[in-house]
């Protein structure tokens, strides 16, 4: 179980770093289409890259942000339950991992039919969808696992692996 928990971390901790690479990149894009403007030269695509990169960085970063404590959660009503926050937790992470499922299923079948359709941009770029969907769809797969995983261990442990934001109230 040890050599499960640390790949499991492993991978929420690389999308995480993905995530990091996506907006540096998209700076760079950015930073890029700014000086083709100013010196007269066309950059085709360059807002869809950006927007591209963009969402590739938000999907990359939730597992890692659910278990680093960074998403909201909902401690004054689970403080609230008292004796019985236990329950309240179970259930969030439940419906958590539900309806992260939901999206990872959806996000699978999109980029298969993207390909099998052979669906591109309409943008100037022309770029296959698949290709620039595939990171939502790794991101939205990397967090249905990564709720399920917190489930798994609270059912198990009676805790789940969310540390406590460095910036927020302790998770209790």
């Amino acid at each position: 179980m040890a050599a499960l928990r640390r790949l499991l971390d492993a991978l929420y901790r690389g999308a995480g770093l993905l995530a990091s690479a996506c907006l540096a990149l998209m700076l760079g894009v950015i930073v890029a289409q700014m000086a083709a403007r100013w010196l007269g030269v066309a950059f085709p695509g360059s807002s869809e890259y950006a927007g591209y990169l963009m969402a590739a960085s938000a999907f990359l970063a939730f597992a890692h942000a659910l278990n680093g404590g960074a998403h909201i959660r909902v401690n004054l009503f689970l403080t609230a339950l008292g004796a019985r926050r236990w329950l309240g937790e179970v259930w969030c992470m439940a419906i958590g991992s539900v309806t992260a499922a939901y999206i990872a299923v959806y996000a699978v079948k999109l980029v298969y039919w993207s390909y099998k359709l052979n669906d591109i941009s309409q943008g100037q770029d022309e770029t296959a969808l698949w290709i620039v969907q595939l990171p939502f769809m790794a991101g939205a797969v990397l967090l249905a696992i990564c709720f399920a995983d917190n489930l798994v261990v609270l059912l198990a442990t009676g805790r789940d692996n969310i540390r406590p934001s460095a910036d927020g109230p302790p998770v209790e």
